[in-house]
């Protein structure tokens, strides 16, 4: 997923997509201990858009506290 895609979310949707993000990994990891992956790298992938899913709501959410600071 490309930061720009992430970025044009909302933040209920972002919040969407992490949990499902999550549950990709979930089973990733479990196909990959019960009968091998067919690509291990998608594990990596998975968790490099989770990362950015959290970066992206981390900075809404300092935004906002900067914002209520200021008035």
């Amino acid at each position: 997923m490309k930061i720009n895609k992430i970025k044009e979310m909302s933040s209920p949707e972002l919040e969407k997509e992490l949990a499902e993000l999550k549950s990709e990994l979930f089973k990733l990891r479990f196909s990959l201990a019960t009968n091998g992956l067919e690509n291990p790298m998608k594990i990596k992938e998975v968790r490099k858009d989770i990362a950015r899913v959290k970066t992206v709501l981390r900075q809404r959410e300092l935004e906002e506290v900067e914002t209520a600071q200021n008035k």
